[in-house]
């Protein structure tokens, strides 16, 4: 089966040639879905100037060149074509998708290996909302990814070293580590990290032991190792719990923290500074990536190494970067952060070809996460002004969603599998749905209503179809049609299906995972007017009406499935 849209492009592009000359044979036509036809082509108005016809000329043109199209081609006005498919071609690419297992999605050649760097909470902290974003927007884009073929690293960059770690271990002994232990388990990174920066502003002897405490660290000394192990072990254990909550991929095999790279620093300036490509400024190691300047117009740097020895961001992401291309053979590196760094991994990307270690055969993107807002429109946080831990805030979704559902009659069980994953799907719709880089209002209300373009929508849509198949004691995988279009509402849910692969590959190649949600919400929407108008298994539905109509339900069950899993929107049974 083939997308209707690439087959017009493709058909469109060959009238071109044929009309006009190789030369024009490449152009876009310019194919929108249209409200006057299934798609309108508008590549003769762009083209007349080119030409030196009227777009209308143009038109009539390209028409006489697509006599063998399978449906009609009608100019209209200046010179718009519109396309309408025929049904039996539709009919006939439904089948074929129903008996294909990829639903047309196809394969990246070659495969490529992708290395996604996402989540990132900082190991000193309790994980916040301001992780929300990047951990599901990532993990989209590693399902996405590896349902093309291809080979997915994932990397989880936790904040997992540096100079708050002296007095965060300080802590931990002057607490116990039974203690320490159960209340990083519990979440209670925050207060913590609170309470031994409250001792270091305050105890002079605690400061002390803290500073000290990160020269031992720093040397590997072992005693002090093994006690930031047991910190970090009881930090991870919770952070695997939101992790087992949000539904997302990571595992502990995927942690790549910034203490992974600390042997690698020293080199990493040594051979920076050896090259040629950095150089010291005002006892910095700086690299001065040509095109970037300060408010002062002067070269602006990227801080590699400090005047006082130390090392940085910047020194991290330049190791990280040359072992993703070095050691992992990434052939395409995806750094899923806040919008806020987009200055800083422009600069390290220039700087990393400057040096030679990112060469123009990989390509290292910065897919940019925009700010979640609050309802008065400022950045979201609690009453008191702090940030909204992300398990208190995805508790609160499961809460509303077992909420919405009291009355369905569902043994306790059951309703507490449902909510979850309602208030998941909730959440993690919202977010995905929007661009990327976009700011959005977290509104709460909204995101677990089953009506509108939400996530519980499209799993309810999904759950319908289900039911259909469990009141007719059927299984979707023995609907096998054949599909024969009649009413609008199937011949417009037929097309709709025949669009998932190139969403999928398109939602891929752009990171961009809002492409496919507005797809699926497009199929729901489209599933509901079929629902509503075109009976399945109601008494006196013709059997060959009845076969067509069970297949383009499991077709479509199939699409909507996929699409959501791809996504890592879950997909309960009923509603």
């Amino acid at each position: 089966m083939t997308d209707p849209q690439k087959v017009l492009t493709e058909r469109v592009q060959q009238a071109l040639g044929r009309a006009f000359g190789s030369e024009y044979a490449d152009a876009d036509p310019l194919i929108r879905p249209s409200q006057f036809a299934d798609f309108q082509a508008n590549v003769a108005m762009s083209l007349a100037k080119r030409l030196r016809r009227s777009p209308r000329e143009v038109a009539e043109a390209i028409k006489a060149e697509l006599s063998d199209f399978p449906g009609t081609v009608e100019v209209s006005g200046p010179g718009f074509l519109n396309i309408t498919l025929a049904d039996g071609w539709i009919a006939s690419e439904a089948d074929e998708m129903l008996g294909d297992k990829r639903l047309g999605v196809g394969l990246s050649t070659p495969p490529q290996t992708v290395v996604i760097d996402y989540s990132a909470p900082n190991a000193a902290k309790e994980m916040h909302v301001g992780h929300l974003r990047t951990t599901i927007v990532g993990d989209a884009l590693a399902r996405l990814h590896e349902h093309v073929g291809n080979t997915v690293i994932r990397q989880n960059h936790l904040g997992d070293w540096g100079t708050p770690f002296g007095m965060l271990i300080e802590h931990l002994l002057d607490i116990g580590e039974p203690a320490a232990i159960a209340q990083l388990e519990a979440g209670q990174g925050t207060e913590f990290y609170q309470a031994a920066r409250a001792k270091f502003d305050s105890d002079d002897d605690f400061k002390a032991r803290a500073r000290k405490r990160v020269g031992t660290l720093q040397s590997g000394d072992p005693e002090t190792l093994r006690l930031w192990h047991v910190f970090m072990d009881a930090t991870v254990r919770y952070f695997n719990k939101v992790y087992d909550l949000l539904g997302v991929t990571l595992t502990d095999a995927d942690i790549a923290g910034e203490s992974m790279y600390n042997p690698m620093l020293q080199k990493t300036c040594d051979d920076l500074e050896a090259s040629g490509t950095a150089k010291i400024s005002e006892g910095a190691l700086c690299v001065f990536p040509p095109g970037f300047t300060g408010p002062d117009d002067k070269p602006l740097p990227l801080i590699i190494r400090k005047s006082d020895g130390g090392y940085g961001y910047a020194t991290t992401d330049m190791a990280a970067i040359r072992y993703r291309v070095h050691d992992l053979k990434a052939d395409r590196i995806l750094y899923v952060v806040g919008s806020d760094q987009a200055l800083h991994f422009r600069m390290v990307f220039a700087a990393a070809k400057m040096a030679g270690w990112l060469p123009d055969s990989v390509s290292a993107e910065h897919v940019q996460i925009g700010m979640m807002l609050g309802k008065d429109g400022r950045r979201f946080k609690t009453r008191s002004g702090e940030s909204v831990k992300l398990m208190d805030l995805l508790q609160s979704a499961v809460d509303k969603a077992y909420a919405l559902i009291a009355e369905r009659g569902y043994d306790e069980e059951t309703r507490k599998e449902i909510a979850r994953a309602v208030g998941m799907a909730a959440v993690k719709y919202a977010d995905l749905s929007v661009s990327h880089d976009s700011e959005y209002v977290f509104d709460l209300d909204r995101m677990v209503a089953f009506t509108g373009n939400t996530g519980p929508y499209l799993q309810y849509a999904q759950a319908r179809i289900r039911s259909i198949f469990r009141r007719g004691g059927l299984d979707p995988d023995d609907a096998t049609g054949p599909i024969r279009l009649g009413a609008a509402p199937e011949r417009a849910l037929a097309l709709q299906l025949l669009g998932f692969g190139t969403v999928v590959e398109q939602a891929t190649e752009l990171s961009e995972p809002h492409r496919l949600c507005a797809y699926l919400y497009a199929t729901a929407s489209a599933f509901t007017d079929f629902f509503e108008q075109c009976p399945v298994l109601k008494e006196g539905v013709a059997p060959e009406t009845r076969a067509s109509r069970l297949a383009l339900c499991a077709l479509t069950l199939r699409v909507m499935e996929t699409g959501l899993n791809l996504l890592g929107v879950p997909v309960p049974e009923r509603m």
